[in-house]
């Protein structure tokens, strides 16, 4: 029996009595949450249910050829009328915001795969162990016999894809490649999903990259190499906060380095940093992460802070 054969029999419960249901993608919505909303939408929606799709920010344009558009903005919702409301991956990055919205009469389900999650809803399913929510999300669908459409399918490997780094981390394990090989028997189609959400690269895309690379440093003590790119930077170049995803996991690739830091202006003040390492090379990132408030796995975590990057004789500075 799975670990949380009570839970994913509640929440199929809860998702089988609810007639409106609305599902929450984390602000700057990364392969991993819109697979997992994507998925549980087009289950939901063959029920004959009423489902939205909220998040913070839109929706990556980059997958729009992989599926439409669903998303809306929190605000031009009315968050009391949902009886249930899932919440998926990263539940803390936005989420956490609205939930003083809600009333005491909807369920809250949590489904995350990051260690550090503070909040807690109705039905919790937190476990660091998955390598995805997407994972977790297909154990759901096999505990309750549910179908694997050709949609769900291809949106359950988008976010396995994704946050395996295509099967590079060290998070891929067998029952990982067992869940990809029955994705794939059931239609997901991987060469457009990897074409589509990672290999096809505009230029634009490789402008931005040329830039954090050529500034690119070592730090021969701790063994990390760090780049920054200033929201100028992303402007001149065409660019968007899409388009940094996978620097870090490039940089971290770089002989002798034992960890990978790219920080990134965004609006309002933000900077964003993504850390990456690699089992091997034995440094917890999210330790790093944490010293700055944030937070993730130990291969692979983040953090925001306030702040501009500023260039001076010594280098770049955050101030």
């Amino acid at each position: 029996m799975p670990k949380y054969a009570n839970e994913f029999n509640t929440l199929n419960f809860v998702i089988k009595e609810s007639q409106d249901i609305l599902l929450f993608a984390h602000s700057r919505p990364d392969s991993d949450t819109v697979g997992s909303v994507l998925a549980l939408r087009e289950y939901i929606k063959s029920l004959g249910k009423n489902v939205d799709i909220a998040c913070t920010d839109p929706y990556p344009t980059y997958l729009e050829t992989l599926s439409p558009n669903y998303f809306h903005f929190p605000q031009a919702l009315d968050l009391k009328k949902y009886n249930l409301v899932i919440a998926v991956d990263s539940v803390e990055r936005g989420f956490q915001k609205i939930i003083p919205d809600f009333a005491e009469n909807q369920v809250i389900a949590l489904l995350d795969h990051h260690p550090d999650i503070t909040i807690k809803g109705d039905i919790n399913i937190i476990d660091p162990n998955y390598s995805s929510v997407c994972e977790i999300i297909y154990d759901f669908f096999e505990f309750n016999k549910i179908k694997l459409t050709r949609n769900i399918s291809t949106f359950l490997l988008l976010g396995i894809l994704g946050d395996t780094g295509m099967f590079q981390h060290s998070n891929t394990t067998v029952r990982v490649m067992e869940i990809a090989s029955n994705l794939m028997k059931n239609g997901a189609p991987i060469t457009k999903i990897i074409n589509i959400a990672f290999s096809n690269k505009n230029i634009s895309t490789l402008k931005l990259w040329g830039r954090a690379f050529e500034k690119a440093k070592i730090n021969p003590e701790n063994g990390m190499i760090v780049s920054v790119l200033t929201q100028k930077e992303m402007e001149d170049c065409g660019a968007t906060a899409d388009d940094i995803a996978q620097v870090s996991g490039i940089l971290n690739t770089v002989p002798g380095t034992k960890f990978a830091l790219i920080l990134s202006e965004r609006n309002d003040g933000i900077i964003k940093g993504s850390l990456r390492s690699e089992e091997y090379k034995g440094v917890d990132v999210s330790r790093i992460a944490a010293m700055f408030g944030g937070g993730g796995h130990r291969l692979a975590s983040g953090f925001e802070i306030k702040g501009k990057i500023v260039e001076t004789e010594n280098g770049w500075q955050v101030v």
